[in-house]
């Protein structure tokens, strides 16, 4: 499972990297992983400081740090 968060993860960063900001709905629903794979790779991300969080009023919106 520690591989697949990682992969997941990478899979994350290079859509927001190629994309831009968006949802974190909306990044779970880009991506072929199960949701939970998901949540847990934003939160690998999120502790090696790679996300930047936006709070809008729909929600939260994810970017990533350059």
């Amino acid at each position: 499972m520690f591989h697949t968060i990682g992969e997941t993860a990478g899979e994350i960063w290079r859509l927001l990297s190629n994309e831009g900001p968006m949802s974190i709905s909306a990044v779970a629903s880009r991506m072929k992983q199960p949701q939970t794979a998901v949540y847990m790779g934003i939160g690998w991300l999120a502790r090696e400081d790679k996300l930047i969080f936006t709070e809008t009023k729909r929600g939260i919106q994810l970017s990533v740090k350059r």
